[in-house]
């Protein structure tokens, strides 16, 4: 579904080896740097996980939400249905509602 943004896994800046030179960096010290981008690169990876999982629940919940509702929505009214069918329906409607008060 999302495409892969990352160039770089924890795993390979983990396992990444720098070329010595003649005035090399300190060794421990890189290595203390990269263990701390290690691990701030694998909490922002489980957050942004955490949120495309978020993401697609509320796409499902959505989608089924705007399903339910078409289904609960009324029938529309067909062109066969003609002015004196409203007519009648609304006639027996008054009927029922007000009884026989509304003809007295």
């Amino acid at each position: 579904m999302s495409e892969q943004r990352f160039h770089l896994s924890a795993k390979e800046i983990l396992e990444k080896d720098f070329k010595q030179g003649f005035r090399g960096y300190d060794q421990d010290e890189v290595d203390k740097f990269l263990d701390l981008i290690i691990k701030d690169y694998e909490n922002f990876q489980k957050e942004y996980d955490a949120v495309v999982q978020e993401n697609n629940r509320l796409r499902r919940e959505a989608q089924g939400s705007s399903d339910q509702q078409q289904t609960r929505r009324m029938p529309a009214v067909t062109s066969s249905t003609t002015n004196s069918d409203i007519l009648q329906r609304l006639s027996n409607l008054e009927k029922h509602v007000f009884g026989s008060k509304l003809y007295d």
